[in-house]
């Protein structure tokens, strides 16, 4: 069997066939190509040649030619389009010209760095051994790490281990540092929020470091498609650069399909499960022999469906036992064998975590199913891109699941064709997340009077670390007082240094699994709160807030925990406004005042209230920034109180899930709350912030792109199916009421300007319950 005899089982089956919302194909493409560059050696060129490589992909040549002239480049071309050779190629004909030379390789995974170090290994062997590669990460051991130091040609890290472990102790490093040409970056598109924002300063620090020691590394940048890879470049390493995004590699065609499961309970809008609906389609395709990847949202729905599947296929003989799971959590030689029976053809279905999503080596596969929307559209083309490697032709299925944000997705499917990709930002300027780097970087070297860090002037912020006794002043030079170093305390994941940890104390063990910012921890991690990490389910039972602490330990539980938030907030400066005719828009610093007093519990799936409990905790204080709108006067006069609480509730719901599809981040990342009546606008308004200290930049986007907010949001909400509100648009009608879409509606129709020419009737919530 074929894809061909699935695509027919698709149109024909009942059971699949009123499902699918849109199909879409994009046509093969030849490649294009251009000769190997004069100046590649005769020794690398007879290495390509070897590997059956005689000519190079135009977007392999556009870059060799960049880096030689000099530049700095950004790679921005599709999965499985020979990105690799774009900084491959370059460091090994520098290290052949001089093996003194020395390269850095950064990944956002250990997956990524150990694929790599075996690709660069390969190129070693045949190079006689001349090319000492090395992988230089927490799991390294204390006795290799000097050979590391003084030996590696290619150190192989993450920006954790650059951070905390390598700058740090820079005289330890001396030969990298004075010998550093080539700094490369993959996945420059992962980079972003607040990680991205930390990862600038650890590169500024880097900059600052290299110069020290007399080198000035070319950057080697590549990514997936984002819409600004320029001014995203440019922003993360500190220089401008080229951007490369002809792609030359040739495609086979590609069928895309958006896939909604059907609804099973009308009044609350939930749907099958889509866990179910991809378990269902993947045992349609791997029984007609098509190899598939299956990607999940999380560790615990890998292994589920992986026994879904299995058991499904246990009626079918050795078909069962060629399918495996991948995720975090695996052993790194288990992850090897897995990548290779993949590559190999042994493994005919796998389903992954977004591990698999990056560029990992797993050979040609013909079909990708998608267990929900990735969260943004650069993970979508990126896990889709997986299946159909070669010029094959490949087929990707996208199964949503009831979230507002996949209910979007897959009625608006123009929205994912022709936005193209996010735009990655980063602030590396957040007040919180630059003063803890200039920190690192005074322990690292000592600042000098008018030294720049980044394109800032950071004597002002030197001089409050002295008042602080953080810094020592003596001349023109500003010198680091404590004997520990900061960067141990500093996560690049947090914009505040004042982070609780969650310890897993199951079994007896005490395991630190994660940490959560001060402000967070109340909704997070109370006493009685499910804290779900990877996918695993944890009961907290102690939170020690003195010691900011907090244990928990494995549960098997069928309900998450939602902690119900009182929000008090008040404006402190307003940065920009826009009058518009039936609204005001604004941007600005915010004082956000947040206490618990109770959380719910919720039921995976049905989202049914099944139990509560009490909190009692200090109420916490953030520094924010905001993007806000009050509603038009129109709509004051025709909702009594009732009706436009309702409506500010289910507006707050619905736009807090777009605002995080508009901006590449998790809903987590912005907080959202409504006031009736305003004590700064005097009317009802509605606030997005960016829930870090100081901001990352969230809101402004926000309160830029808020005509393109409204429109989706109420896209959503009047496409959706629901009689009267549900998870999928404004949230559940318990929580709205019975008319709770249509106020929602009717908000966002007078904001957008749409309902001012309407005679309505005055709204009554009571009138009409």
């Amino acid at each position: 069997m074929s894809l061909a005899r699935f695509k027919e089982k698709l149109e024909t089956d009942p059971r699949l066939r009123g499902n699918v919302t849109f199909r879409y194909t994009i046509p093969a493409a030849p490649g294009k190509y251009q000769p190997i560059p004069d100046f590649v050696p005769q020794e690398l060129r007879a290495l390509l040649q070897n590997r059956g490589i005689t000519q190079l992909y135009s977007h392999q040549a556009q870059s060799l030619q960049a880096v030689h002239a000099g530049r700095d480049i950004v790679v921005v071309t599709p999965t499985a389009s020979g990105k690799t050779l774009c900084y491959n190629l370059p460091v090994i004909q520098a290290l052949l010209e001089n093996e003194e030379t020395r390269a850095l390789y950064l990944f956002p995974t250990k997956a990524l760095a150990q694929d790599q170090v075996a690709e660069l290994m390969a190129w070693s062997d045949e190079l006689g051994g001349r090319i000492k590669t090395y992988t230089y990460d927490g799991d390294t051991p204390g006795d290799a790490r000097k050979a590391i130091r003084s030996a590696g040609s290619i150190v192989v890290t993450n920006p954790d281990m650059l951070h905390a472990g390598i700058l740090p102790h820079h005289t330890k490093w001396i030969r990298l540092f004075e010998n550093l040409r080539y700094v490369v970056i993959d996945e420059l598109h992962t980079y972003r929020g607040v990680f991205g924002s930390h990862v600038a300063n650890v590169l500024r620090r880097l900059h600052r470091i290299c110069e020290f020691y007399g080198s000035k590394p070319q950057f080697i940048c590549t990514s997936a498609t984002i819409a600004n890879p320029a001014e995203h470049g440019q922003a993360l390493i500190g220089r401008p650069v080229t951007v490369i995004d002809d792609n030359g590699s040739p495609r086979g065609p590609r069928e895309i399909i958006f896939y909604n499961p059907p609804v099973v309970n009308q009044p609350l809008g939930i749907r099958r499960s889509a866990l179910l609906e991809a378990k269902t389609i993947a045992h349609e395709l791997i029984a007609a022999k098509v190899p598939t990847i299956i990607f999940t949202r999380s560790r615990l729905n890998t292994e589920v469906l992986v026994t879904y599947l299995r058991e499904s296929f246990h009626r079918l003989g050795d078909t069962a036992a060629k399918i495996r799971g991948y995720r975090g959590g695996y052993l790194p030689s288990q992850r090897r064998q897995i990548e290779r029976d993949l590559r190999e053809g042994k493994v005919l279905g796998v389903v992954s975590t977004n591990a698999l999503e990056l560029g990992i080596d797993i050979g040609t596969l013909e079909a990708v199913v998608l267990t929900g929307y990735p969260g943004t559209i650069a993970s979508t083309w990126q896990q889709i891109g997986r299946a159909g490697r070669s010029s094959g032709e490949s087929l990707a299925v996208l199964v949503a699941n009831s979230s507002p944000i996949n209910q979007f997705m897959v009625q608006n499917p123009d929205y994912f064709l022709e936005k193209g990709a996010e735009f990655a930002r980063i602030n590396p300027n957040n007040l919180y997340i630059l003063v803890s780097h200039l920190k690192c970087a005074a322990f690292e070297l000592p600042f000098r009077v008018g030294e720049r860090f980044g394109d800032i002037d950071p004597e002002e912020i030197l001089e409050y670390l002295e008042e602080e006794m953080v810094l020592r002043r003596v001349q023109d030079r500003w010198y680091w007082m404590s004997e520990n170093y900061p960067a141990v305390d500093i996560s690049l994941r947090s914009a505040s240094a004042d982070n609780f940890v969650i310890i897993d104390t199951t079994d007896g063990k005490t395991t630190v699994i994660g940490e959560v910012d001060r402000f967070s921890a109340p909704m997070l991690i109370h006493e009685g709160a499910i804290y779900i990490h990877e996918s695993q389910p944890y009961h907290i039972d102690q939170l020690d807030w003195e010691r900011q602490k907090a244990y928990a330990r494995q549960v098997e539980t069928d309900y998450f925990t939602d902690a119900n938030l009182a929000v008090e907030l008040k404006v402190l400066d307003v940065s920009a406004t826009n009058k518009l005719p039936y609204a005001t828009l604004s941007w600005g610093e915010v004082m956000v005042t947040a206490k618990t007093h109770m959380y719910k519990k919720i039921k995976f799936h049905t989202h049914e209230n099944v139990g509560w409990g009490e909190i009692s905790l200090p109420e916490q204080e953030l520094h924010t920034t905001a993007y806000w709108f009050s509603v038009p006067h129109a709509i004051q006069e025709t909702m009594d109180r009732d009706a436009l609480q309702s409506a500010l509730l289910g507006a707050s719901h619905v736009l807090g899930n777009i605002a995080s599809l508009e901006l590449m981040c998790e809903p987590a990342d912005l907080g959202v709350t409504a006031q009736v009546k305003s004590p700064f606008t005097g009317a009802p308004t509605v606030f997005i912030y960016d829930r870090y200290p100081g901001g990352v930049g969230f809101s402004e986007q926000l309160f830029a792109a808020h005509h393109r907010l409204m429109d989706r949001a109420y896209s959503l909400v009047s496409k959706c199916p629901c009689p009267s509100g549900c998870p999928s648009c404004v949230g559940p009608a318990d929580e709205v009421g019975p008319q709770g879409k249509e106020y929602v509606l009717r908000l966002l129709e007078e904001v957008m300007g749409s309902g001012a020419q309407k005679q309505a009737a005055p709204i009554s919530a009571e009138r009409n319950a």
